[in-house]
């Protein structure tokens, strides 16, 4: 089973004053962090879709071992990100899709989620019996998915007409992240 890993790292960070990916913690840009963390989980490959900033982000980031796209779009939402990174996925069963803004989101996390995929897999972390993420999509859900990303819900209409998906195993580990 083929796993692929999807940071979705392109908006503006208009509420947050400076696009996510480039904000420092720990040490690290929120980009870094989230990339190694899904590089550390396994996935192959890891797919990091950049937006505002891009020049800057590619400038800034250590982003070794993983593949850079760009949104054109990426100011429509999170949506069109969405979709640029599941076309970029290239043959992988599956995909474990994580925004950049969950830095609590641990390796651990991401491994015992992607232990369900298939090709048909739809499942999401809960923390405290609320779904957040990281979100596993199976490639047999990627066309839905890319025909209900809108604006900025990316997932989540999709992941509430199916169910919302299987929460992750106990103990999802990590921080919660916008549905």
């Amino acid at each position: 089973m083929r796993v692929a890993g999807l940071l979705l790292a392109a908006g503006a960070g208009r509420r947050f004053g400076t696009p996510k990916a480039l904000v420092s913690h720990n040490g690290s840009l929120f980009v870094e962090s989230a990339a190694r963390t899904l590089v550390r989980a396994g996935l192959e490959p890891v797919v990091v879709v950049l937006g505002a900033a891009a020049d800057e982000v590619r400038a800034r980031a250590a982003l070794d071992g993983v593949t850079l796209v760009d949104n054109p779009d990426w100011a429509s939402g999170m949506g069109s990100s969405l979709r640029v990174g599941l076309r970029a996925v290239g043959a992988a069963d599956a995909v474990v899709v994580l925004p950049v803004d969950t830095p609590g989101v641990t390796a651990e996390a991401i491994t015992r989620l992607a232990e369900l995929a298939a090709p048909d897999a739809l499942a999401r972390a809960t923390y405290d019996g609320e779904p957040g993420h990281p979100v596993l999509i199976g490639r047999g859900h990627f066309a839905g998915v890319m025909a209900s990303a809108a604006g900025d819900q990316g997932a989540r209409e999709y992941l509430r007409g199916s169910g919302g998906g299987a929460p992750t195993p106990p103990g999802g580990g990590g921080g919660r992240g916008r549905g």
